[in-house]
């Protein structure tokens, strides 16, 4: 029976089961009882399908509760027909008379934990109901006492739509009819404790609003992509992949029209052909999801799953992603598990509990980054951010997820003092939780995903990164070599006289190039946060600072392990990397600067047609030392071979500004050795020097432990390349 109470708790926006008081409940085998809840209405009346008045609801609460004995079965439909108290009349659709939104399954699987793809099934998606057309809600938060649908369709009033608990699964749900897509939304959340927390956005929103706000957006799930043998082709492991690192608000603005971002239309028009030109294979984009502020460069997400509304909608990304396939250029992106921001819209105590993040900031507090980081112990949260995994690479067909901060994952002692952190159930510092959801997240992408791949950002030594599960590995298919990066830049900053003494720098990373499947990365961390340029970080004149750079990309193109350039490097962008500005194009008037950039577009072209540069990048077979050992002249030399015997690279730097003439070379085989890049050619602002002709004949005169050997002239601060024929 109906109380005075349950009336009292549905107006004050308390009660817990709404569906118990509101909607059509049966008295008698013909005759049901209407209730609703409708604030600022004067007169309701229930009307057929046919527009019959059936009843007229007797007002039985002054905030608008209405109730009457209506003459019609259980199921029956029917309409409201309201009278509004500022005049106006409108028919609607009784919210509450429409069934359970989730089905059995849906609840099984999300109350396990297990449900591979919960965004199919939470959040907001349009359809029909009953025949009727509206939105279907449905939010996990187990330990609210009331939550409700708030948005633009309901004046954000909490009291008018609250929603429906599947206790088996911790799931409010809500159809709501009459909500279009492109509807504001979000969740309002009452506490057990009877708090009214701010209104939270949805963590599966498909779409958000344009910060500084924060709303939701009702948005259609892109249907899924077809997996392309294309793609996995050009994402395996004996592909050359030379990936272009680019952060979308600033890698060109336009600065008439108020300093504004490019949209994702405008994006594909002009990145994609740029990214083409160069030769790059993929695109890799710091993080799109949505998140609240600009100086996080997207680190600090909110919205996992909505493409950010910087650059228009989600529709939008879904044809940049199409065009990259169709240009021949893959897309790769940053993903971000390791943490979130505690933005009172966001997820952080989101039902009034430490639902997604660990309760004790000893495990649960970024003290770097001022941030929360997930509870992967807790497989509903795990199984959020596997689904947003599957969501990317099948919605939207990205070819892979670069997964930053893997280290502060795998650690419980990152970045904390003794006695910050708690141990492991072993008492031990890994983070064993961690561990388990990486491999998860690696296990469902190579079974439902095997074209795409997954990339760790890993700064640590920690053991088969890259290596598959079943063989004791987390499962990426590629990890960043932080520490080649580290090194060689660290080397190719000290003035030339010194660097004979350090030589090991540009040579220890090829100890244990081979260990993993390693990517070669210069990314926005080396050129932010007072680092300098690529450009600014090499000594000398200017002349030498540009030579320098020539130098070192052509080393990295011959190194073992796949390529990663930040925007901006390939040509030789002078000041610090800013967020908030569009590149500095205009240095490309400066023949220096486009020197280096047709390096760079030539490496590519090199590194792509030349399968000794790529196709044995993680086995030792495919890497020869001629010399490592001459630091008294800062030479490097060595070979890559490709599966084919007769397919083989020489490469030497010379990392001084001496010139070596009659440099003595051994080779392994005999037969002429002609240059396919030498960095110091005037064509990329160089002084031109290199060995006559550029041909260099091999002797029989054993050299370096061959039995053959060239004589060279190498240039200063430069790297060559020698393509060996008969």
């Amino acid at each position: 029976m109906l109380t005075q109470n349950d009336i009292e708790l549905i107006c004050n926006a308390s009660h817990g089961d709404p569906f118990a008081v509101l909607g059509p409940h049966q008295v008698s085998p013909k005759h049901c009882s209407v209730r609703c809840f409708l604030p600022q209405a004067t007169q309701v009346d229930v009307v057929s399908p046919q527009g019959q008045t059936l009843a007229t609801l007797a007002q039985q609460h002054s905030t608008g509760f209405f109730e009457a004995t209506v003459p019609m079965a259980a199921g029956d439909a029917y309409q409201l027909q309201v009278q509004w108290a500022n005049g106006q009349h409108s028919t609607l659709e009784d919210t509450y008379r429409f069934p359970l939104v989730l089905g059995e399954m849906d609840v099984w699987l999300l109350g396990e934990g297990t449900h591979l793809r919960p965004f199919e099934v939470l959040g907001a998606h349009p359809g029909t109901m009953l025949g009727v057309a509206g939105t279907r809600f449905a939010v996990w938060a187990p330990n609210a006492s009331r939550v409700s649908v708030v948005g633009d369709f309901n004046f954000w009033d909490g009291r008018r739509h609250a929603m429906r608990l599947r206790r088996e699964c911790g799931v409010w749900e809500l159809f709501l009819p009459g909500v279009p897509v492109g509807s504001l939304y979000k969740f309002e959340v009452r506490t057990q404790g009877g708090e009214v927390l701010s209104a939270r956005a949805d963590p599966y929103a498909l779409q958000a609003e344009l910060r500084p706000a924060t709303a939701s957006v009702v948005g259609q799930l892109p249907p899924k992509v077809n997996p392309s043998t294309q793609r996995q082709a050009a994402n395996a492991l004996d592909a050359p992949v030379s990936i272009y690192e680019v952060h979308l608000g600033s890698w060109r603005r336009i600065t008439e029209d108020g300093n504004r971002w490019l949209t994702w239309d405008e994006l594909a028009d002009t990145l994609i052909p740029y990214a083409q030109d160069m030769g790059f294979t993929h695109l890799e984009l710091m993080p799109v999801s949505e998140h609240p502020f600009d100086g996080s460069w997207g680190y600090q997400p909110i919205g996992l799953y909505a493409p950010t509304s910087r650059f228009g909608d989600a529709s939008g990304f879904g044809r940049l992603v199409q065009r990259c396939h169709a240009a021949g250029i893959g897309l790769i992106l940053d993903w971000v598990p390791a943490h979130f921001p505690s933005d009172a819209h966001g997820l952080a105590n989101f039902d009034g509990t430490h639902l997604y993040e660990y309760a004790d900031p000893r495990e649960g507090f970024h003290q770097d980054w001022n941030t929360l980081i997930y509870n992967l112990g807790r497989t509903e949260v795990s199984n959020f951010l596997v689904g947003n995994a599957l969501y990317w690479l099948e919605r939207f067909g990205v070819d892979g997820l670069r997964v930053d901060a893997v280290a502060s994952m795998l650690y419980r002692d990152y970045s904390r003092k003794a006695g910050e952190w708690i141990p492991n159930v072993f008492g031990g510092r890994e983070n064993l939780e961690a561990i388990a959801f990486l491999k998860r997240v690696n296990e469902v992408v190579g079974v439902e995903c095997p074209q795409a791949i997954t990339l760790a950002e890993e700064s640590t030594a920690y053991p088969a990164v890259s290596r598959p599960t079943y063989a004791g590995g987390l499962g990426f298919h590629y990890k960043w070599n932080m520490g080649w990066m580290h090194d060689t830049l660290s080397y190719m900053a000290r003035d030339p006289l010194y660097r004979q003494h350090h030589q090991g720098e540009m040579t220890f990373s090829l100890v244990y190039a081979f260990n993993e499947n390693f990517v070669l990365p210069i990314s926005h961390d080396e050129v932010v946060h007072g680092k300098g340029s690529l450009l600014t970080k090499m000594p000398g004149d200017r002349w030498q600072q540009l030579a320098n750079v020539r130098a070192f990309l052509g080393y990295m193109f011959g190194h073992p392990g796949k390529k990663l350039l930040f925007m901006g490097c390939e040509f030789a962008q002078e000041r610090e990397w800013n967020h908030d500005q569009s590149l500095d194009w205009h240095l490309l008037d400066d023949p220096a600067h486009a020197g280096i950039q047709r390096l760079v577009r030539d490496l590519n072209k090199l590194y792509r047609a030349t399968p000794a540069l790529y196709q044995q990048d993680f086995v030792p077979a495919g890497f020869e030392w001629i010399d490592h050992g001459d630091s008294a002249r800062s030479v490097l030399s060595f070979v890559r071979h490709g599966l084919n015997a007769n397919t083989f690279t020489v490469v030497v730097c010379n990392l001084t500004p001496q010139v070596w003439n009659g440099y003595r070379l051994g080779v392994p085989r005999p037969g002429h050795y002609r240059e396919v890049i030498n960095t110091d050619s005037t064509h990329y602002g160089g002084s031109n020097v290199g060995t006559p002709l550029g041909m260099a004949t091999a002797e029989n005169v054993p050299c370096h432990g061959k039995p053959y050997s060239i004589l060279l002239t190498l240039p200063p601060l430069a790297t060559v390349f020698f393509e060996w024929t008969t």
